[in-house]
Formats: structure tokens, C-alpha cells, sequence
């Protein structure tokens, strides 16, 4: 369950990633992300840390499993707000793929601190 929490947080954030730091300006427009280098900063940072999540899944520690828990927490703590308080001027759909989004990455945290067991049975 931990190696997977990994893996599945990194598909989600590697095509964000990859789609922000190569937003086309005109969707850029539409969202009404500006300036546009934000964006790519924001993808850049979204794609290194879903590669980091590809990386950790191989060996997982307390560190990692750490890192990959809070920043699936500060993620939902970010959006889910930001979602309840101006849910009614999104639209449904958006409004449904980011309240989805923020119970998976909070299920993924949640999956991976339980699952993670310090020492493990390979330690003793």
C-alpha cells in the first residue's frame, strides 16, 4: 500500500506538472493564470516532486513517507477551501474533479502514514 500511495500521488502530479510548465498562453488566458510564468514555476515544481514520488517508492522511509503525506496534506489544504468557498462560481464539473482530487490525495496520505510501520519486518 505504501509503494502504491507513492506511485499514484506521482501519476498525479507528473501530467499536472508536465501540462502547467507546457500551458499553452491561451489557456493560460482562460484560466486567468497570469503572469504565464507562474504557471510553469508552479509545473515544474508539481513535475520534481512527482518524479521525487517515483524515486521514494523504491525504498520509502520515515522521511519520505513524511514528505509525501504533508505535501498531499498542504495540497487538500489548499484546494479544498478555495473550493467549498467559491464552489458556486466554478463550474459542477471542476468543482467535482477538485473536491475528487483533494479526497484522493487525502486518502493517499492517510494510506500511506498507516501503512508505513518504522523498522518494518525487515528490521527485526
Amino acid at each position: 500500500m505504501l509503494r502504491a500511495a507513492f506511485r499514484l500521488t506521482a501519476l498525479l502530479l507528473i501530467p499536472v506538472g508536465l501540462y502547467l510548465y507546457f500551458i499553452p498562453p491561451d489557456v493560460a488566458r482562460l484560466l486567468g493564470v497570469s503572469p504565464l510564468w507562474l504557471a510553469r514555476v508552479l509545473g515544474g515544481l508539481l513535475l520534481a516532486w512527482g518524479t521525487f514520488q517515483v524515486a521514494a517508492a523504491q525504498r520509502p522511509d520515515g522521511a519520505k513517507v513524511g514528505g509525501l503525506a504533508g505535501g498531499n496534506l498542504l495540497l487538500v489544504a489548499t484546494l479544498l477551501p478555495a473550493v467549498l468557498r467559491s464552489g458556486e462560481a466554478m463550474p459542477p464539473l471542476l468543482r467535482a474533479v477538485l473536491l475528487g482530487l483533494s479526497l484522493l490525495l487525502g486518502a493517499l496520505a492517510l494510506g500511506a502514514i498507516l501503512s508505513y510501520a518504522p523498522g518494518g519486518a525487515r528490521g527485526r
